[in-house]
This record gives structure tokens, C-alpha cells and sequence, in this order.
């Protein structure tokens, strides 16, 4: 599940100075590269004591939402609060909002969050007709709670929304509404078909584009409007109010239970959140005393009281020693040791033995192997083999294992790829030919297209390159990215730049999008925290010394910045990964070595976690390695395993590589040890219900398929 970000506290305030406001001709400020803003933690965290006036907190199916008893005050702040700097609304944005609805009545409409403007406002006849039906629903009200007529009146006269509606999102028994003030003063409505009052929990996301309006319901195919008018671009927003759970009126109070309810401007938040494992609670931003759920005590049958906490994740620690805790989905219970969860019952697969499945022939060394899965064809490998006579190899998987498909004429082939664009599969490889390497020309590095008629790869585009050794595809609002490490120019030049590139759908190419720094480039990692996408370098060397910084780099307003630097030793290798709501970053150092000293090979390798509170990631855990290439992170069933490639030990290439599992408490432990020779990746893969790891060798022409016994 991906983990949340709440009140998205984090790098929020550390770049908010970061911040870029869009500048027009016009007098009026428009905001469009804001970060993701949390309106809900905004208004519940005022003072994290207590909850506020009308706001109570419920739990249902394990899982916690508040509930509003009345359009409090408290529960409304003003837009600037948060659009700082902004006159204007932003034009393209998305809204996700996390709720559950038990009922509602047929000619209803409940308000799950709207924007007013200021009282002064002249109110159109719908409006007018509201606030006096606002009135009878005050005094029905009353008379259920028995509450005194003098207090009431205060209490409409406090919560009077005054102004106009500028927009809003509401539902009705079968409908989902988005208003907002349109042309000419307008209020216009758009309007989707679905049911939200079924008792169940639901995540919405209604994403508003310069040509379309859709609505995601759990990660499902979505609705989509194409209006004749688009979303205004010039929607004046000075002096109004957010009012979270009304219109602040009676009329259209929120009666279920709210979650989550984020405000991300300028992009498409369903692709930070979906695919989800639990659709119907993907988050992006939950208030954080929403997360951990009460210890339920009940009676039993026996002489004393069983502690039981229910929900989708919860903690442990010394205080909870004892407790038992119920995950609903996933149908186990588990007991809290003081420091880790245990599992008391729970049906899934546990790691018994490794055994040697296939020895690998290969035509010559391997740099690297990338397993990947074609539709209709199954499990492949692509091996970057280092011979240019024989170039490089896409192999299949059988039942007897890897069996040769396709040779690919490739010149010292250190790296390959797989990403998708679309329903579109590409292949891309680094070419490093060796006689090359004291020669400053560019390598001609080459993308690969899988044609479905054909049944293999064909070349696609060649990019120019530098002893590239890796290369990263990801996705950021929609759009695809491909980097490239450029190691070395020449043989003595480290300190160069790598390239970001990112596809032209018009042109259906990569063009160079950002040129970022690097020392020796060796391995590049993407990866998602929340709402925020990162890139980390793994610099190995600057002509001098393999002691070099390697960078995180964070992506603000349209490229990455720099967020923190780690200091390496020849980091070859980053590997992200996370175990529950923890993120982890592990790299591999291959040795340390300065000017003409000796190199040291047998040194830590670390995992740093990243740390909440002080918004950057800290040392976890050091591991001694032998001159390591290359991490892999796997789980089967609720184990979690980190196997590294050892490559030499300062007098041999053959040694063993180690196959790490979780402990909790204690970190990653060494439970297996495989004899490798020379070993430059790892891969985890699976097929047919079985999990099986390949490693290549840079150093014998071959690679072996491991298959992991599972009980």
C-alpha cells in the first residue's frame, strides 16, 4: 500500500520556499505548480489536543473516518491559507476524497467540501431559496437535540455561508456533483453517475483537464466528461473560504464518514495512488490520528480480557506487548512481541530452501539481465553480454527454464531495460564498445520495439551515450522519462553529465528533457513516497576517489532538484524498498580507493530509512559486502529478503553472494549463502506460481537460475 503522506507534512514545509507562482500580463496571480494540499489534516490538525467543534471521530470496517455534527466554523479557513500568493484557481487540478456513505435520502444533496466567496456577494435564486430552507432544517434540528432556541440562533447566525458558491463537490443518492461558478457568473454543474451511499468505503478521484473532467471511483475504469466549455482559467478566488463538509449551512451537511480529501493542483493524482492493493482505501494523505486504530477490549469466555486492535496497520512496540491484532483484508491475526508482529494465524508462503535450478550457457561475460513479461509470450531475459562478435541475447522461459529467442547485434553491451509506453514494449541497451574507451565520441546506444507481428525486437532509436551503466524508465503525471548514467567520457573524464529524456508523443521519440551532473555514474533508482517522486544517482568515482557523493534528487515544478547527498564509495547500485509503511534505501558500495592507494574491497554497504520528522533519509543499517554490484528486493508471502551480487574480494571473483531476510527488530540477517563467480545482478521473478531468482556473471559465460522452495 502505498505509504501515506499525512498532512504531507513531508518536503511540503522543507520547500516552501521552493515554490514557483505563474505570472501573467494580468493583474491577477495564478498558481499552478503548488504542491498537493491536504485540506482535511489542515482543519483537524489547528489543534491535535483534541478535535474540534462538531467533528467526531468514528471507526467502521476497521478503519477510521470523522464524522460532522454540524457546519462548524472551525471546520472553514480561508483559501489563501493555503493557495498562497493566488488570486486565481487553478485551472487544471484533481480532487481525492476518501468516504463512507450509509444513507441518504432520494432528493438529497450532501456537500463533501466547497469554496465560498465573500459575504458581499450578491446570491443567485437557488441559493437564496437554500438559505431559507436552511432555516427549517436548523429548527428540526433543534428540536432533536433539544438545544435552546437563544443558542441556535447564535449558532445560524455563526455559520451563515454568506457569499457565493464558486465551486464544490457534492453527491446525491445516485450522482456525483462538481459545481462551480462558470462563464458569465453562472454556476455550472457536471455530473457523474454512481452510488456512493452503499455502507461501503470509497476513494474518489475527479481529475479536471484543460480537455476532459474524469472521475475515478477505487481505482476503476473511469467516467469522463469532454464539457463544451472548459474548466475557467480565470476564476477569481479573493476573499473566499473552504468549508470542509458543507456549504457552511445546515443544508448539504456532510452525514457520513471523511477520510481523506487532498487538493492537488496542476496534475492527475490517480496515477500517484492507483493501482492500489486496497482500492476502495488508496491514500495519498490521511490525517495521522486517523491511521492508528483503539484498542477494542472485549469480554471472553475465559477468566481474564483479550486486547484486540483492528485495521489496516498499526505498530508495535513495548506498551502493546501482548496485543493481538486483526488486519481484515488480509484475514490474519497477529501478536505483538513488544517490537514486531507475529503471526498467530494467517495462510502464506515462507522461504524453506534455495536450490539450483538451470546452469546458464552464455555466448560470453554478462553485465546485466532484465527479466520481463510479454503478453502472449510469458517470462523473458534480456542478458547484455560483453563480447561485440556475438552481441547480446533475449531469452524465453520454458518449462525446463531459459531457452535462446533472439540475438541482438549489441558493441560491450553493460545494461538493458524494459519499460512500456502504452500497450507499446521497449527494450534499451548501453553500448560501451572497448575499443571506444580512450576515444571521446559518443557510444550509440539503442531502443528496441517489440512488434507484435513479428514476435521479436526491432530497432526503434538510437541515443547517444557515454560507457552508459544504466538506464531508468518512469512515469510523472502521465508522461514518460527515460534516464541514462553516463559513467565515463574517455577514460579519465567521470565528472560529466547524465540525461533525463522524455518521450515526444508527437514525434514519438525521446528528446533530452534535463542534463544532471554526475561523478561515474553507475545506477539510477526512481521511486514514489506519497505525492513526491525521487531520483537518486549512484556516483561512483570522480577521477580521484571512489569517497563521492551520491545525490537523491526530488522533482519540483517540471525537473528534479537536489534533496540530499549521501556520502558512497564506488556506489554501484540503489535499491528502494518498503516494508509496510517504512521506505528504505539501500545502496551498494563497490570499494574504497583513493588516488593511487590501495583499494579496499570487503566494506559496508548501508540501508537508510527515511525519517518522517527530519524529512530525510538516515542511516538503518550497514552490511559488510565484497565489492558489491548490485541489490535486489523481494517478499514472498509476509517475508521480506534482500539478496546482494558480491563480485571479488580483493583475490577472487568467486565467493558467495548472500540472500538477506527481515527481522524486525534486528534488520536484515544473512540466511543463505550462493556461490557465485564474478556476480554482476540479481533478478527475482515468478511463474506459474513458483519464485525463482537468475544471476548473471561478468566474469564466466554463464548464469544460474535459482528456484525458491517455499512451504
Amino acid at each position: 500500500m502505498l505509504l501515506v503522506m499525512s498532512s504531507l507534512i513531508f518536503v511540503q514545509l522543507l520547500l516552501l520556499g521552493l515554490r514557483v507562482i505563474d505570472t501573467t500580463t494580468d493583474t491577477w496571480r495564478h498558481c499552478t505548480d503548488l504542491l498537493p494540499l491536504d485540506l482535511l489534516s489542515f482543519v483537524l490538525e489547528r489543534d491535535t489536543s483534541r478535535l474540534l467543534p462538531g467533528v467526531h471521530m468514528k471507526q467502521a470496517g476497521g478503519v477510521r473516518g470523522v464524522h460532522f455534527s454540524s457546519p462548524h466554523t472551525s471546520m472553514s479557513f480561508p483559501s489563501s491559507q493555503l493557495l498562497v500568493d493566488c488570486d486565481v484557481f487553478p485551472k487544471e487540478f484533481s480532487i481525492v476524497v476518501t468516504l463512507k456513505v450509509t444513507h441518504i435520502a432520494p432528493k438529497k444533496n450532501e456537500y463533501i467540501f466547497s469554496l465560498m466567496g465573500p459575504k458581499n456577494e450578491e446570491k443567485s435564486a437557488v441559493e437564496e431559496q437554500e438559505e431559507e430552507d436552511d432555516k427549517g432544517n436548523i429548527l428540526e434540528s433543534r428540536k432533536e437535540r433539544g438545544v435552546s432556541r437563544e443558542s441556535e440562533k447564535k449558532q445560524v447566525k455563526n455559520n451563515e455561508g454568506g457569499g457565493r458558491i464558486i465551486l464544490g463537490l457534492r453527491f446525491s443518492k445516485n450522482r456525483v456533483h462538481f459545481l462551480f461558478k462558470g462563464h458569465g457568473g453562472v454556476v455550472e454543474h457536471w455530473v457523474f453517475r454512481g452510488t456512493l451511499a452503499d455502507n461501503q468505503w470509497h476513494t474518489l478521484v475527479l481529475n479536471v483537464g484543460s480537455q476532459h473532467v474524469r472521475l475515478t471511483v477505487d481505482c476503476r475504469s473511469p467516467q469522463e466528461i469532454v464539457p463544451s466549455r472548459p474548466f475557467p482559467s480565470d476564476l477569481n478566488i479573493q476573499g473566499s473560504r473552504f468549508h470542509i463538509g458543507s456549504r457552511g449551512r445546515w443544508k448539504g451537511l456532510f452525514s457520513g464518514l471523511l477520510r481523506q480529501l487532498v487538493l492537488v493542483p496542476g496534475s492527475d493524482a490517480t496515477h500517484q495512488i492507483c493501482p492500489s492493493s486496497y482500492p476502495q482505501l488508496a491514500a495519498l494523505s490521511v490525517p495521522p490520528f486517523l491511521l492508528d486504530l483503539p484498542v477494542i477490549e472485549r469480554e471472553t469466555s475465559y477468566e481474564t480480557e483479550e486486547r484486540v486492535s483492528v485495521g489496516l496497520e498499526r505498530s508495535c512496540s513495548e506498551l502493546l506487548r501482548g496485543q493481538l491484532w486483526f488486519n481484515p483484508l488480509k484475514k490474519g491475526l497477529y501478536l505483538c512481541d513488544g517490537t514486531v508482529w507475529t503471526t498467530v494465524l494467517e495462510d502464506h508462503k515462507r522461504l524453506d530452501y534455495v536450490l539450483e535450478h538451470q546452469v546458464l550457457t552464455t555466448s560470453s561475460e554478462t553485465h546485466d539481465v532484465e527479466v520481463f513479461q510479454v503478453p502472449g509470450m510469458g517470462v523473458m531475459a534480456a542478458m547484455a553480454h560483453r563480447s561485440t562478435t556475438s552481441g547480446s541475447a533475449v531469452y524465453h522461459w520454458t518449462n525446463t527454464g531459459f531457452q535462446l529467442y533472439q540475438n541482438i547485434s549489441t558493441q560491450g553491451a553493460l545494461a538493458w531495460r524494459h519499460f512500456n509506453i502504452g500497450n507499446n514494449i521497449f527494450l534499451v541497451v548501453s553500448n560501451s564498445p572497448t575499443n571506444n574507451r580512450f576515444m571521446t565520441e559518443a557510444d550509440l546506444s539503442v531502443i528496441y520495439k517489440w512488434s507484435k507481428r513479428r514476435k521479436q525486437f526491432v530497432q526503434f532509436q538510437t541515443l547517444k551515450t557515454h560507457c552508459a551503466r544504466d538506464w531508468e524508465a518512469f512515469n510523472i503525471n502521465r508522461q514518460t522519462y527515460l534516464a541514462v548514467a553516463n559513467h565515463r567520457i574517455g577514460n579519465n573524464n567521470h565528472t560529466i553529465d547524465s540525461v533525463i529524456y522524455k518521450w515526444n508523443r508527437l514525434t514519438k521519440s525521446f528528446e533530452v528533457h534535463q542534463m544532471l551532473r554526475t561523478s561515474g555514474a553507475y545506477d539510477w533508482e526512481f521511486f514514489t513516497v506519497g505525492p513526491y517522486h525521487f531520483l537518486v544517482v549512484a556516483n561512483a568515482f570522480d577521477g580521484v576517489t571512489t569517497s563521492v557523493d551520491s545525490v537523491i534528487y526530488i522533482w519540483l515544478n517540471g525537473s528534479f532538484q537536489v534533496f540530499q547527498t549521501i556520502k558512497t564509495f564506488c556506489a554501484t547500485d540503489w535499491e528502494m524498498f518498503q516494508i509496510g509503511s517504512r521506505v528504505f534505501l539501500v545502496v551498494a558500495n563497490g570499494h574504497r580507493l583513493y588516488g593511487n592507494g590501495p583499494s579496499r574491497y570487503a566494506i559496508n554497504s548501508t540501508i537508510y530509512e527515511l525519517d518522517m520528522n527530519g524529512q530525510l533519509f538516515v542511516r538503518f543499517q550497514d552490511i559488510v559486502t565484497y565489492s558489491a554490484v548490485d541489490w535486489e528486493f523481494f517478499s514472498l508471502g509476509e517475508e521480506y529478503f534482500l539478496v546482494v551480487a558480491n563480485s571479488f574480494n580483493g583475490e577472487s571473483y568467486s565467493l558467495n553472494s548472500i540472500l538477506y531476510r527481515w527481522q524486525g527488530y534486528e534488520g536484515f540477517v544473512p540466511v543463505h549463502w550462493l556461490p557465485t563467480i564474478g556476480c554482476s545482478d540479481w533478478e527475482f521473478f515468478s511463474s506459474k506460481g513458483e519464485s525463482y531468482l537468475i544471476y548473471s556473471s561478468a566474469k564466466a559465460p554463464l548464469s544460474k537460475v535459482f528456484k525458491l522452495k517455499i512451504y
